[in-house]
């Protein structure tokens, strides 16, 4: 079960999308990204449902891209999981989180059916390749 360079491509653009303003605001591109039964683990704990999601005031968004770390790997044929870690600046503060995404593949294109964030410090990622390493060793 592999997925194409293209789909690998498409996936990180789509996430992408979600990280920029002018799409990540556009109500009609997020209509068709976001799945019917969308639900979101948000960084903060709380869940999102794709309507709370839709219905988020515009505001600026100021995420390190291209997404640092970003991986896909394919469920099925048809679903495929991205994560990547995230560096976002909110009132001057940088918070970093984990991330992880589901997306399944439409007629229409891919989807994006789960996503969560789970919060880490700037060394999160340092920490967790030290443990890998670790683990092998």
């Amino acid at each position: 079960m592999t997925l194409s360079q293209r789909d690998r491509d498409t996936l990180q653009r789509l996430e992408e999308e979600l990280w920029r303003e002018e799409t990540r605001f556009d109500i009609g591109r997020m209509e068709e990204l976001l799945a019917p039964d969308f639900v979101e683990f948000g960084r903060s704990g709380r869940v999102y449902r794709r309507e709370d999601t839709l219905a988020v005031p515009r505001g600026p968004i100021d995420a390190v891209l291209p997404l640092p770390g970003f991986r896909v790997r394919s469920l099925s044929p048809e679903i495929a999981q991205v994560t990547y870690d995230s560096a976002v600046t909110y009132g001057g503060v940088v918070q970093h989180a984990r991330r992880s995404s589901v997306w399944s593949r439409a007629a229409a294109g891919w989807v994006l059916r789960f996503h969560q964030g789970t919060p880490t410090d700037s060394s999160g990622q340092a920490r967790e390749s030290a443990a890998r390493a670790t683990e092998r060793g």
